[in-house]
């Protein structure tokens, strides 16, 4: 590329970041109303977000298939409940060639700045390659589960053996009759742990904080019901909706921890039930109040670690030495591979991109302690911004689809004003922003997730920060209609 065209940005009406759930459906929503001109900038070579990069064994959805699905592209052909890693990346791809999306994705390209232009109305954005675009809103689809988590652990750097994080899964590494590591006994660990325990000779599994573990109401679905979802919509949707409410029923225990307490039970007899040891299932038993941190489901987690082959280690990490991993109690347990199923740093998921809005102010540096947003979605400073599953609009009992599909909405609706009334700027009120961020954490201070544990919900400073503190119907009823008189409109 020459000098002077490296020099011009392409002008484009919309620039989207990411092509996972968000973006593509932000992206498949501008094409249903008749908007084109604008490009998803995707940094990776395919669609998918966290289910393109979460390929280790085992990894699938927690949230039933026929839920986890876009309302207007159901799919009959999941084969189990509960939708598997590669059939929802499939689900996704299938999305972008039938919406015909892919003819505005530019892979390889991924965004490290982007700056509001006051006087021209527009966000100027660059790539890490050096490309420029122009364009008249920005939409950030690249969601909270994509910067993996790494443990600051003394000497980690220093092992002489085969590390690596679950998003980042080493396929290439043959892990048969291998002595593992594996530290972090959250989502992904939950998954992957039963599916390696047989494989691997000897597997040292590092728990920091015992999890709540309910059992995972999982079953395949028959290709008679595949047939019969497929040739009756109708049936699939009702089932959808089925499950639709009785997830959002959940939303009681986790805004009420007084009935989450009821709830408890039910867990500690999952545990009763499949660990006979009473020292190991003491061990495995939390606590602190269910649902603080994320509530996981599975059916085979308990018994492998049962197995002979398999030993729960609870004293804490000293450090990583070049041939294992040290507690503090001494002991020195010697591997070949380390995995780290640390999770994500769901908080800090813009921090890769510079964003700096109308007053020079950088995004990231803004949310430094206490993100702020109104709606999850738009930002007061800085114009014409959009966010897709934004702070304080995370749920630990329901569907983030149904999420995205309603910030997608009211995003297009901005878009469209911005557009129809020829505005440079829509920028957010900042009391109403002020307004929205106290209710937010006002209402957050009483649910269950700020009932005393640590987890990744929460910013530096305790707070559960990721999270709706409600009804996603109250967040569905509150972004239905895009209100002007919540935003300063600048022609």
């Amino acid at each position: 590329m020459s000098d002077s065209a490296a020099s011009a940005p392409r002008d484009v009406d919309v620039v989207i970041v990411g092509a996972g759930f968000s973006g593509l459906c932000m992206a498949i929503q501008l094409r249903r109303v008749g908007i084109t001109d604008f490009v998803v900038l995707e940094k990776a070579d395919r669609v998918g977000g966290t289910w393109r990069d979460n390929t280790y064994p085992g990894a699938a959805c927690d949230i039933p298939s026929h839920l986890y699905s876009y309302s207007f592209e159901q799919n009959p052909n999941w084969t189990r409940a509960f939708p598997l890693q590669s059939e929802i990346q499939q689900y996704l791809e299938r999305c972008a060639d039938k919406y015909d999306v892919r003819r505005h994705i530019r892979f390889g390209a991924e965004v490290d700045h982007a700056e509001f232009d006051r006087a021209a109305g527009r966000w100027h954005v660059r790539t890490r390659a050096g490309e420029r675009l122009s364009a008249r809103a920005l939409v950030l689809g690249n969601g909270a589960l994509h910067l993996p988590a790494y443990p600051e652990l003394r000497g980690l750097d220093t092992f002489a053996g085969k590390t690596f994080h679950s998003a980042r899964w080493d396929h290439g590494y043959d892990l048969s009759q291998k002595t593992v590591a594996v530290i972090g006994t959250g989502a992904s660990a939950i998954q992957f742990v039963p599916q390696i325990a047989p494989v691997v000779q000897r597997l040292h599994l590092f728990q920091r904080t015992p999890a709540w573990v309910v059992p995972k109401p999982d079953h395949p679905i028959g290709e008679l019901a595949r047939r019969v979802y497929a040739r009756v919509p109708a049936l699939q949707r009702l089932v959808r909706n089925g499950l639709y409410w009785q997830h959002e029923a959940r939303a009681f225990a986790f805004l009420r921890p007084k009935v989450m307490r009821l709830v408890e039970p039910l867990a500690r007899k999952h545990v009763q039930r499949q660990i006979a040891d009473p020292g190991l299932r003491a061990r495995l038993s939390p606590d602190y109040r269910m649902g603080c941190k994320r509530v996981l489901i599975s059916n085979d987690f308990y018994p492998a670690l049962t197995r002979p082959n398999v030993e729960l280690v609870t004293d804490p990490i000293d450090r990583v030495e070049p041939t294992g991993v040290r507690t503090q109690d001494g002991a020195l347990r010697e591997v070949d591979a380390i995995i780290l199923g640390t999770g994500f740093r769901a908080t800090e998921y813009l921090s890769a991109v510079r964003i700096v809005g109308v007053d020079g102010q950088e995004l990231n540096e803004r949310w430094r302690g206490q993100p702020e947003t109104y709606l999850g979605i738009t930002v007061s400073g800085f114009p014409n911004l959009y966010l897709l599953m934004g702070p304080g609009t995370g749920l630990g009992h329901n569907s983030m689809i149904f999420m995205i599909e309603a910030q997608v909405r009211y995003a297009l609706q901005c878009i469209a004003t911005l557009r129809d009334r020829n505005l440079r700027m829509l920028d957010v009120r900042p009391e109403v922003q002020t307004a929205f961020a106290s209710e937010l954490y006002e209402r957050l201070g009483r649910t269950v997730w700020s009932s005393g544990c640590k987890s990744w919900y929460q910013t530096a400073d305790g707070r559960a920060a990721a999270l709706w503190p409600g009804f996603t119907v109250s967040y569905w009823l509150r972004t239905r209609q895009l209100d002007l008189r919540d935003y300063q409109p600048v022609a």
